[in-house]
């Protein structure tokens, strides 16, 4: 049976404009779900819904086809079930959908590995997401009601400590898996359903956590980061026209070259440093004298026609893994570098070939903080790091 994954992904949003392509901790709210089916490896084919031309651009870049919703299912009454009806009018291969929420950023291909397993070698009709929680229920008494509320899950006079309470599963919302006739017939759960149940710090809802910076530290803490485990960063490598500057260069009528620099990126380097972890710069032009008169303390290789070449150089020379490199371009010339470090990110300005290699967009622009804030990233992914270790 063909199973197909599919993201719901409307371009209008009522709490955040565009919400499903906002950058998450670096990353297009959409591409973490997309990042987590593709390396789940169990979907024939993974597709986004939009109406949106900049969603299909960033759903394509991470891989994903695109199935264009037309606009009778794009309001804001439409239904999620009308959506995916839709898709499977136009596409007859398709037996069973595993419908995923873009707003489940945490979501991890383990998961998704053993839905599959439910639905394709154990029978299942339909299965959904889960979480376990611990909460006390009240009945609701409306204003001008005269009643008192009462317990619904609970005795007042017993109140079950946590660790003696099992708790109660609610739906999360992060996906629903169901076979084609049960969705001809108008339903997303039936037939022989299932749940699943997910760990409660994977079951992150932006509709429900709409404070981005809260969610953001959810995701870098619990989100899933790639199939290989993630390594200290010992190397950042950083274009220095573009990440470092502004990329403009003022010239003087004595044909003296000046730059600017943001001095936010000078405590990012040294803050770096003073974690052990080694700066290195390059750039395609001559700027000796300007690396010089800004007296960084880095290694520099400056008139580098082959990038990546100099990369491999450094990173074979410190013996290190590619995992423990990380890379900050801006370029069409940074590309090959920015798919090859482990960690890799661009600033808000780069072009577009630099922002769809990168593992991480910043928020600031280069020569405006940009070495800074990846300095940051950098900083919590080696305290989940540190804390995977630990457990």
């Amino acid at each position: 049976p063909h199973l197909a994954a599919l993201v719901l992904a409307r371009g209008g949003s009522k709490g955040i404009p565009l919400k499903n392509i906002k950058l998450l901790a670096g990353v297009p709210l959409i591409g973490w779900v997309l990042r987590g089916a593709i390396d789940a490896g169990v979907f024939h084919s993974i597709w986004v819904s939009t109406d949106h031309d900049e969603i299909e651009k960033v759903a394509k870049q991470f891989g994903a086809q695109v199935h264009r919703r037309s606009p009778e299912v794009s309001q804001d009454s439409s239904t999620s079930l009308e959506a995916i009806r839709e898709f499977l009018n136009h596409h007859h291969e398709v037996d069973i959908v595993g419908n995923i929420q873009a707003t489940s950023p945490c979501l991890h291909p383990s998961d998704l590995i053993k839905v599959a397993d439910l639905i394709q070698k154990e029978g299942f009709d339909s299965v959904f997401s889960v979480v376990r929680r611990h909460q006390f229920r009240w009945s609701e008494v409306k204003k001008g009601e005269n009643k008192m509320t009462e317990p619904q899950n609970l005795n007042p006079a017993k109140r079950y400590r946590r660790q003696d309470w099992p708790g109660e599963l609610y739906e999360n919302g992060s996906f629903y898996f169901a076979k084609r006739h049960l969705i001809e017939k108008g339903y997303l759960q039936g037939g022989k359903m299932a749940y699943y149940e997910m760990r409660a710090e994977h079951s992150v809802d932006i509709d429900i956590d709409i404070d981005w910076p809260i969610a953001e530290q959810r995701v870098l803490s619990f989100g899933y980061f790639g199939k290989e485990p993630l390594k200290e960063v010992k190397l950042l490598v950083c274009s220095i026209e573009g990440c470092l500057t502004n990329g403009r260069i003022y010239v003087t009528e004595d044909h003296k070259e000046m730059i600017s620099y943001d001095y936010r990126d000078i405590v990012g380097i040294d803050l770096l440093k003073k974690r052990g972890i080694q700066v290195r710069l390059i750039s395609e032009r001559d700027c000796s004298k300007t690396l010089s008169a800004m007296q960084l303390g880095c290694v520099a290789k400056v008139s580098a026609t082959n990038k990546l070449q100099v990369l491999k150089d450094w990173q074979e020379d410190m013996g290190l893994s590619w995992k423990e490199v990380a890379y900050l371009g801006n370029e069409e010339s940074d590309v090959e570098c920015l798919k090859q470090a482990g960690m890799s990110g661009v600033p808000a300005d780069a072009c577009a070939a630099a922002q769809k290699a990168a593992g991480y967009i910043c928020k600031s622009s280069g020569g405006c903080g940009a070495v800074r804030e990846f300095a940051e990233h950098i900083f919590l992914l080696l305290e989940k790091v540190n804390s995977a270790r630990k457990q």
